[in-house]
């Protein structure tokens, strides 16, 4: 709406909520609109305006704008400034978690983006999580990635542990962590559901020409039938023919590694009315209550498995001398002519070039579908190949993400290991009484050790009310219960040092966050870095 208002006996004005123009006239100041935007009625009306106020007023106008633009850039300045000023206070000052806790944070250095559903299990104010190590108020206490290939030199001194959202870890250095005294955990079985999808979408690909048809109507019948719809629809329905696929029902599935997605994948095989045969020469008593009994046939060799299987679906760690190229040419050689494979696993799990051999042969007609390029299968028509996509749903990242942050909090609050590829499992409780301490010490696996690190506690006075010593390959765990915290825990830390060899990190535990020994960032110690 516009309105003429009276301000003073001098001044007139025409107001408008929308872009406007300022002139005088005469001494009166007037508000005009431009003038497509104004009405009918004082669209006829015209305003004289001398050319030389014109003028006059367009220097105002530009005047105007340049105050605007500097009183602009002034309030960007100010509010840069403000933000700055945040930052620099939110990282010198120590964050309030819902229980008060404003002591010093467990520092969790993150790579690739980790779902905000995993970082939500750290508390707040007493676990401070960042990619970025300024925004951390202290050096990294733990790692957290996903995809990122970790290197040595970006592992501190101060890190105690490292856990990957996922289950393979191909792209942490675990020998040198290990040789560090340095845990790496992974996530098994929390992707698992996902892959086990693709294991079945797989099937279904191998099966039925989906691939090769969907490819077929958009690279020959559209071009071919020059975008005609009733030519082309005509087409797709005579072209099914070319397509014909077998069900998957009444078929036989063998699943090698019945860990947490093979187990999920035979009772989805299962649920299609499949047959499946089972083969794991490792399998672990947890593992076995996840099986469905004596709906599923366990083979006795890798052998049986393959020579009676239709369909077989890979789920096995890729370990150099035990699972590379599982599948070769002996195994091929013994399989049924039109075997599918699905390996959603390791790429170097199976024998490329003897699989091409085999399909060039002719001897071999299946399909190989895979989320891994095989550098000798690359032309090859018989392999569809999919991006890794088989814990890329947002199910799996959250639920990775979530059991990696819990079991670095384990491990920070009480030492308990769980899902460590390089260390031995260990389920520790929180310490029962107040004024107690628990020691962990890494050191190389050696006889003997134990006893004489008791005995040296002995000879310091320290009762011991429980101890653990558990090894794994050549690294060995030691966990001390006292009943008393020692006087100058630092000083007998350097005194097991020099008292034995082999040690490679010590570090004394309390009650977390709540005395000297449960706050982050004390009493640990590593030798590798002196």
């Amino acid at each position: 709406m516009y309105a003429l208002t009276s301000k003073s006996s001098t001044t007139v004005a025409v107001q408008r909520r929308s872009t406007r123009s300022c002139h005088k006239v005469q001494g009166k100041s007037l508000l005009v609109p431009a003038k497509k935007c104004l009405p009918a009625q004082l669209r006829s009306t015209s305003l004289a305006i001398k050319p030389r106020d014109q003028k006059r007023a367009a220097i105002k106008t530009h005047a105007v704008a340049a105050d605007m633009e500097d009183d602009e850039l002034e309030l960007l300045e100010k509010v840069l400034k403000l933000a700055k000023e945040r930052k620099t206070a939110a990282a010198s000052t120590p964050a309030t978690s819902a229980s008060g806790y404003d002591g010093p944070s467990f520092n969790i250095q993150t790579f690739n983006a980790i779902s905000s559903v995993g970082l939500k299990r750290f508390p707040g104010g007493k676990y401070c999580v960042s990619g970025d190590l300024e925004d951390l108020p202290g050096e990294p206490m733990s790692i957290m990635l996903r995809s990122h290939k970790l290197q040595e030199e970006e592992v501190a001194p101060t890190v105690r542990c490292i856990a990957r959202c996922g289950a393979g870890t191909n792209n942490i250095p675990v020998a040198r962590m290990t040789e560090l005294g340095i845990p790496v955990f992974n996530t098994p079985g929390a992707n698992a559901n996902a892959v086990k999808e693709l294991v079945v979408c797989g099937m279904l690909l191998a099966s039925r020409g989906i691939v090769e048809g969907a490819a077929h109507v958009k690279q020959n019948i559209y071009p071919e039938e020059e975008y005609d719809y009733a030519k082309s629809s005509a087409r797709i329905e005579k072209d099914k023919k070319m397509f014909v696929g077998q069900e998957i029902s009444g078929r036989t599935l063998g699943v090698i590694g019945l860990g947490h997605i093979g187990s999920r994948v035979v009772n989805a095989a299962l649920a299609l009315g499949m047959n499946v045969i089972g083969y794991d020469p490792v399998l672990s008593l947890e593992a076995a209550w996840r099986l469905p009994g004596d709906r599923m046939t366990r083979a006795n060799s890798l052998e049986e498995l393959m020579s009676k299987s239709d369909y077989i679906s890979l789920h096995v760690p890729y370990i150099k001398d035990a699972t590379h190229h599982l599948i070769n040419a002996e195994m091929l050689s013994i399989c049924k002519p039109n075997l599918h494979i699905l390996n959603f696993a390791r790429g170097e799990i199976v024998d490329g070039a003897a699989l091409k051999q085999f399909y060039d042969s002719g001897k071999l007609t299946g399909k190989y579908i895979s989320d891994f390029a095989d550098v000798d299968l690359m032309k090859e028509n018989r392999q569809i190949v999919l991006p890794h996509l088989g814990a890329s749903t947002g199910e799996a990242e959250e639920n990775s993400a979530a059991m990696a942050a819990d079991t670095i909090q384990a491990f920070l609050e009480t030492g308990t290991i769980r899902n460590s590829v390089n260390f031995p499992a260990v389920d520790l409780a929180p310490l029962p009484k107040a004024q107690m301490a628990r020691l962990c010490i890494v050191n190389n696996n050696a006889p003997g050790v134990l006893g004489q690190i008791t005995t040296f506690l002995g000879n310091k006075s320290i009762n011991i009310s429980q101890q653990l010593n558990v090894s794994r390959g050549n690294i060995a765990y030691t966990v001390i219960d006292m009943d008393k915290r020692p006087q100058n825990p630092g000083e007998l830390q350097d005194e097991l040092v020099s008292a034995f060899e082999g040690i490679i990190s010590s570090r004394f535990i309390g009650d977390p966050f709540d005395d000297e020994f449960g706050q982050p960032g004390t009493f640990f110690k590593v030798t590798w870095n002196q």
